[in-house]
C-alpha cells in the first residue's frame, strides 16, 4: 500500500537556534541615535554650568585686575592756545603692566584731577593695546568742566615740588574672543612741579634804555623748568618791588614755559627816582628784587587761572644796579 512511504520531513536551519546578538558598536550607535537629544541637553548644561560663571563672574575679576594692576606715567604734557575756558592738550601718557595677558582697551571719556579733586576736564582717551610700554597720545582741545579745579592744578603744577594727577574713566576691556567687558579705569600720575621756578634770575638788565615798548628798561630772565610740563603763559606782567616798595612793573611777552632752561627776554618801567633813593640802604648797589605776578593775557584775553597762580608766586632776583645803569 502506498500508505506505506513515510512522509518528507524538510529542516528548516536556524529554526529554534538563537538569533545572533549585534556587535557593541552596533549597539552603542543605537543608542546614541534613540537618545542623542538627551546628550545635547547634558552637554549644554554643562557648557553653561562651566562657561557662564567664567565670562560673568571670573572674567570681569580678572578684567578689572588687569587695569588695577597697570600704571600710568605722563612723559609730555603741553597746555597750550589757553582761552578763559579752554586749552587745547597735547598729552603723551605710557602705560605699565606686567601682565601676559594684553587686552584691548576701548577709547574712553577720563576725568582728570589734581588726586582727590573734582575733575577740571574730560579727555578722550584713544582706544589701544594693553601691552607693557604702550604710547597712548591724547591732542585735543578741552574744554574746562570747573574753572576752580584747573586753577587748583595750575597752582600746583607752578608751585609744587610734586604733584598727583588722577585720570577717571569707565572704558570697555576685552581680551581675545571673550566679550567687550566695562571695566573701572581710575590711576594716578605723580609729576614733577614747577617747584616755585626755584633758581629764577635777572640777566643783563639795563636802566635808562628807549624800548618799542614805552619801557625804560630791558634785558633777560632765565626760568628753569624741572618739568615735562610746556604751558603758554602769554603776555605776563610782574610787579617788582624792593622791600614793599614799588619800583615798577615788568613784561614777558608770549612766553611759553617749556621744559629745562628758558632764557627769554624782558622789560620793565622802573622808577630810577625811587630807585636811586634806595641806594643808601645798600651801599653795594645790589637790590634784592621781589617779582610777582600781576596778569596774564592770551590773545588779548586775561587767563584767570594762570594769572591765580602767579600771583601766589613770589620770585626774589639781585640787581645789581651799577651794572644796570652801566649799560
Amino acid at each position: 500500500m502506498a500508505g506505506d512511504s513515510k512522509p518528507e520531513v524538510t529542516e528548516m536551519a536556524g529554526v529554534g537556534a538563537a538569533a545572533a546578538r549585534p556587535g557593541f558598536g552596533s549597539r552603542v550607535g543605537t543608542h546614541f541615535k534613540r537618545w542623542w537629544w538627551v546628550y545635547l541637553i547634558g552637554l549644554i548644561v554643562v557648557v553653561l554650568v562651566v562657561v557662564l560663571p567664567v565670562v560673568y563672574v571670573a572674567y570681569p575679576k580678572i578684567a578689572q585686575h588687569l587695569v588695577n594692576e597697570s600704571n600710568l606715567t605722563v612723559s609730555m604734557m603741553d597746555l597750550s592756545d589757553p582761552s578763559p575756558t579752554s586749552f587745547v592738550l597735547n598729552q603723551t601718557n605710557i602705560i605699565g603692566t606686567n601682565s601676559s595677558f594684553h587686552p584691548t582697551i576701548y577709547s574712553f571719556s577720563g576725568g582728570v584731577s589734581l588726586a582727590g579733586l573734582a575733575a577740571f576736564a574730560h579727555v578722550q582717551i584713544p582706544k589701544f593695546n594693553a601691552h607693557n610700554g604702550v604710547v597712548v597720545e591724547v591732542n585735543q582741545r578741552v574744554n574746562l568742566t570747573n574753572e576752580t579745579a584747573f586753577a587748583d592744578f595750575c597752582r600746583a603744577a607752578i608751585m609744587s615740588e610734586e604733584f598727583q594727577l588722577n585720570v577717571y574713566g569707565r572704558p570697555g576691556l576685552k581680551q581675545g574672543g571673550l566679550p567687550k567687558k566695562p571695566v573701572t579705569y581710575n590711576h594716578t600720575a605723580t609729576m614733577k612741579g614747577f617747584n616755585k621756578l626755584q633758581g629764577f634770575e635777572l640777566l643783563d638788565m639795563h636802566i635808562g634804555t628807549n624800548n618799542s615798548d614805552g619801557t625804560n628798561a630791558n634785558g633777560y630772565v632765565y626760568i628753569p623748568n624741572p618739568s615735562v610740563i610746556s604751558i603758554a603763559l602769554g603776555n605776563l606782567t610782574l610787579n617788582l618791588a624792593v622791600n614793599n616798595t614799588a619800583i615798577g612793573q615788568a613784561y614777558i611777552y608770549d612766553l611759553t614755559l617749556r621744559p629745562g632752561n628758558n632764557t627769554v627776554p624782558m622789560t620793565a618801567n622802573v622808577s630810577e627816582l625811587t630807585v636811586a633813593g634806595m641806594l643808601s640802604n645798600y651801599p653795594d648797589y645790589i637790590l634784592p628784587i621781589d617779582i610777582t605776578g600781576n596778569s596774564t593775557v592770551y590773545n588779548n584775553q586775561v587767563i584767570p587761572y594762570i594769572a591765580g597762580a602767579l600771583a601766589e608766586l613770589e620770585l626774589r632776583a639781585e640787581l645789581n644796579v651799577t651794572q644796570a645803569l652801566s649799560g
